[in-house]
């Protein structure tokens, strides 16, 4: 099986995350899930890592917390996605937290679609990739 790496950070503070993060974390394990039996036929196996990101780390680039990369590029690649940010909460402090704005629409929390879309993107590239090496 050929892994497909997904790596998620986010803050961590005091052993806590904020709510914007555990729930993209939940929908992040969600669609690893599905993309696993999706994609298991095409023998890609999705393998998702979690860093933690420290308070000092945060607060010198608060727009790395709840990032997503699969397969080596940031989901907003993947997506045509932009950037951007909104006030968070207790752990976050006075802080804005990334957000992620696709078609029109911001998410706060990042939905399980949007985390298969792009891993479906991925798997399609690494499939691409190991054909036209194969030639």
């Amino acid at each position: 099986m050929k892994q497909m790496q997904i790596l998620w950070k986010r803050l961590i503070k005091g052993g806590e995350t904020c709510t914007r993060c555990g729930d993209t974390g939940r929908e992040l394990e969600a669609a690893v899930a599905k993309l696993a039996a999706a994609l298991r036929p095409l023998e890609i196996e999705p393998v998702l890592e979690t860093q933690e990101i420290d308070e000092a780390a945060f607060k010198a680039n608060t727009s790395e917390s709840n990032r997503v990369w699969i397969a080596g590029k940031s989901i907003e690649e993947w997506l045509g996605a932009d950037v951007g940010m909104s006030r968070c909460c207790s752990v976050c402090g006075d802080s804005d937290c990334r957000t992620l704005e696709v078609g029109g629409r911001t998410y706060e929390t990042i939905p399980e679609e949007q985390f298969i879309k792009a891993g479906l993107m991925a798997a399609s590239q690494m499939i691409m990739s190991a054909s036209s090496s194969d030639r």
